[in-house]
């Protein structure tokens, strides 16, 4: 479960040509976690993977303004004005 997971919020950050070392470490580190049976191993495994997310969360291209509302707006009113 956490592999499939982790390779979705990958995907949804697009970072694999970025970061395709960290990448795929995030990912061996998942699939560590969900074969992890003694609770002291997942627990350092779990710590490894938060690490390695929060980095590839933080080289992650920024996002598009446009979800914020008043950036639409500002744009529909350009549009309008034919600016």
């Amino acid at each position: 479960m956490t592999f499939s997971e982790t390779q979705a919020e990958i995907d949804e950050l697009k970072v694999e040509e970025i970061a395709p070392g960290l990448v795929a470490v995030a990912l061996r580190l998942a699939r560590l976690l969900d074969e992890c049976d003694a609770p002291t191993s997942a627990a350092v495994v779990a710590r490894e993977h938060r690490a390695t997310m929060l980095e590839l969360r933080k080289i992650a291209p920024a996002k598009a303004a446009a979800a914020d509302p008043l950036d639409q707006l500002a744009a529909k009113r350009e549009k309008r004005r034919g600016a």
